[in-house]
C-alpha cells in the first residue's frame, strides 16, 4: 500500500498540527535521549518495541496513525513509538528510512521485523505476531 518517498523529506513544508497519539502505550519521540529511555526500559521490561517513522505532511502515515494507536492500546505488552522524520532527521537518516511510514520491530535493539507502506491488514498481522512471540518468551 501507500507511503512517501524520502525525496520529499528535503522540501521544506508547512508543519500539520500531530494527530492524538491515543492512550499511554504510544510515546512520540521527539528526542535521542527519550530514544535511549525507551530503548533501555524496553530492554529492561523485556519488552518488544514496534517504531513508526513518519512523517507530518504524508498522507498515509495520516492514514495509518490511527490503526497504530489501536493497536498500542490493544497490545499493552508491546513498547510504541513514534518518530517523526523530520523532526529528528539524522536519526531517521541512521535508520536508513526510504518511504514513510516505515515500521521497525526491535527486541533488545535489534531488528526482528519490518514494514514499509501504510498497509493496514499487514501491520496488524505483523504486530499480533510479535506479540505472541512475546507471550511465549515471558
Amino acid at each position: 500500500m501507500g507511503g512517501c518517498l524520502s525525496k520529499t523529506f528535503k522540501r521544506r513544508v508547512q508543519k500539520v498540527p500531530t494527530q492524538r497519539l491515543g492512550g499511554q502505550n504510544l510515546t512520540a519521540i521527539t528526542a535521542i535521549n527519550q530514544w535511549e529511555e525507551k530503548l533501555s526500559e524496553a530492554k529492561r521490561d523485556n519488552k518488544i518495541m514496534v517504531v513508526s517513522f513518519c512523517a507530518s505532511w504524508c498522507g498515509p502515515c495520516k492514514a495509518i496513525s490511527p490503526v497504530f494507536a489501536e493497536l498500542a492500546d490493544k497490545y499493552p505488552s508491546l513498547m510504541f513509538l513514534t518518530v517523526d522524520v523530520d523532526g529528528l532527521a539524522e536519526f531517521s537518516t541512521s535508520w536508513d528510512i526510504k518511504a514513510t511510514p516505515t515500521f521497525f520491530f526491535l527486541k533488545n535493539g535489534r531488528e526482528v521485523d519490518k514494514l514499509v507502506g501504510a498497509n493496514k491488514e499487514e501491520l496488524q498481522k505483523k504486530v499480533a505476531s510479535v506479540a505472541n512471540s512475546q507471550t511465549k518468551l515471558i
